[in-house]
C-alpha cells in the first residue's frame, strides 16, 4: 500500500511536466465549436475522446465529476491517486494538451457524493484541483472560497462568455425524502427555507457582475441540473428559492443569451422552462444535460415535466455549433461514436429579457 500511494504522489507531481493546453486568451476570432461532458470515472475505458476529438472543439468545458474519488473516510492519497489515473489516459491527454478547456467540480472530484458546505476537507480538495489543472498563480480562483470562474471569447457581436458556478463550497445541506426511492422523492424533496443557499453571498454577487458583461451566447454551467423537474435526485428545484433568484437575475441584469449546461445525472436530455403563474422567467431558458462520457444510468427513467426530448441512456457528450451569420446555436447530444442522438437548435436573437 504504502508503495501504492508514492507511486501516486509522484504520478500527480509529475504532472506540473506536462505540456500546457492551448491558450485561454479572448480571441479575435469568434468561437464556432464547443464541447462539453462530465462524469468521467477514470477507472473504466475512456474511448471518448476519440469522437471528442474528431468533433474538433475551440474549447471544451469539463462540467464536474471528472474523476471519482468520493468514498469515505475521504483521502488526499486516492483523490491525487484518481486524478493521475486519468491524466494517464491517451485520449484525455491529448485533449488536455491540444484543446483550450475550462472545468468546474461535482461532488465526486469535490470528494464528498452530494456535498456542499458540510465537507471538511474541501480545502485540501481544492488545492489537489487547482494543482491538477495547473492554474496559474495569480488566477482568482487560488484567493477566493470555491472554485467559480468565467471567461468570454470572441469580439462584440460574436461573443461567448462562459460562467462555471461552484455548486459544491458554500451550498446549504439538502432536505432528506420522506419517501425514499419512490419517484419524485428518490434522495430530497423542495426546501423553501429562505435562509439556505446554492452558491454563498459572494459567489451570488459576483454573478451578478458577470451576468452584466456584454455577451452573444452565455453558457452557465451548474454541475447539477437547473431547469429539470420531477425528480429527487439533486438539482435547483430542492432550493425552489434559489432557482427563482437565478432567474429573476437573470431578467433583472438584461442578461441575452443564456443556456445552462448540467450533468451529473448519468443521462443526457434537453429540458426548457417557459415559464408559469408561479415561476417568472425573462424568456425560455434551455438546461441541456449531457452526464455520463464513460458510464451511463441504463434504463433512467423519470416524470420530467419540463423535458422536451427522451432521456439517453448511454455514455455521451455534448456540442455546441454556432452559427453567427444565422444567429443560431445547434446543440447536439452525441454517442462514443460521435453520431448524434438528441438535438435542438436556438435562435439566438430569442434568447432576451421580454
Amino acid at each position: 500500500m504504502a508503495i501504492n500511494r508514492r507511486k501516486a504522489l509522484l504520478a500527480v507531481a509529475s504532472l506540473a511536466t506536462l505540456p500546457a493546453c492551448a491558450s485561454l486568451a479572448p480571441q479575435a476570432t469568434a468561437i464556432q465549436r464547443i464541447a462539453f461532458g462530465s462524469c468521467i470515472n477514470q477507472a473504466l475505458p475512456q474511448p471518448i475522446w476519440a469522437a471528442v476529438l474528431a468533433a474538433r472543439p475551440e474549447l471544451f468545458i469539463f462540467g464536474g465529476d471528472n474523476v471519482y474519488a468520493s468514498e469515505q473516510p475521504w483521502s488526499l492519497v486516492k483523490l491525487q491517486a484518481a486524478y493521475a489515473q486519468l491524466a494517464a489516459d491517451p485520449g484525455f491527454a491529448r485533449l488536455r494538451q491540444t484543446v483550450p478547456h475550462l472545468e468546474i467540480w461535482d461532488d465526486n472530484d469535490y470528494g464528498l457524493n452530494d456535498g456542499g458546505a458540510d465537507f471538511v476537507h474541501r480545502q485540501a480538495s481544492k488545492d489537489a484541483f487547482m494543482d491538477f489543472w495547473q492554474l496559474p498563480a495569480d488566477d482568482e480562483r487560488r484567493s477566493r472560497d470555491g472554485l467559480y470562474h468565467a471567461r468570454s471569447f470572441g469580439p462584440a457581436g460574436r461573443r461567448v462568455q462562459v460562467i462555471m458556478l461552484d455548486v459544491r463550497w458554500s451550498r446549504s445541506p439538502w432536505k432528506p425524502t420522506d419517501r425514499r426511492n419512490q419517484p419524485g422523492r428518490e434522495r430530497y424533496q423542495p426546501d423553501a427555507d429562505p435562509a439556505k443557499t446554492m452558491l454563498g453571498a459572494a459567489q451570488w454577487q459576483w454573478l451578478e457582475s458577470q451576468l452584466r458583461e456584454p455577451a452573444d451566447l452565455r453558457l452557465i454551467i451548474s454541475g447539477i441540473q437547473v431547469v429539470a423537474d420531477g425528480h429527487g435526485w439533486e438539482c435547483w428545484a430542492n432550493f425552489p428559492l434559489e432557482r427563482q433568484r437565478l432567474y429573476d437575475l437573470i431578467a433583472s441584469t438584461g442578461a441575452r443569451g443564456a443556456v445552462l449546461l448540467s450533468g451529473d445525472r448519468h443521462l443526457g436530455a434537453f429540458y426548457r422552462e417557459a415559464g408559469s403563474a408561479d415561476r417568472r422567467v425573462p424568456y425560455p431558458l434551455v438546461d441541456f444535460t449531457a452526464s455520463g462520457m464513460t458510464h451511463a444510468w441504463k434504463g433512467a427513467a423519470e416524470a420530467g415535466p419540463n423535458r422536451i426530448s427522451p432521456l439517453y441512456d448511454e455514455p455521451q457528450f455534448g456540442t455546441l455549433e454556432i452559427d453567427w451569420p444565422a444567429r443560431h446555436v445547434a446543440m447536439t447530444l452525441r454517442d462514443v461514436a460521435g453520431r448524434p442522438q438528441r438535438e435542438l437548435t436556438l435562435a439566438l436573437d430569442a434568447l432576451q429579457p421580454h
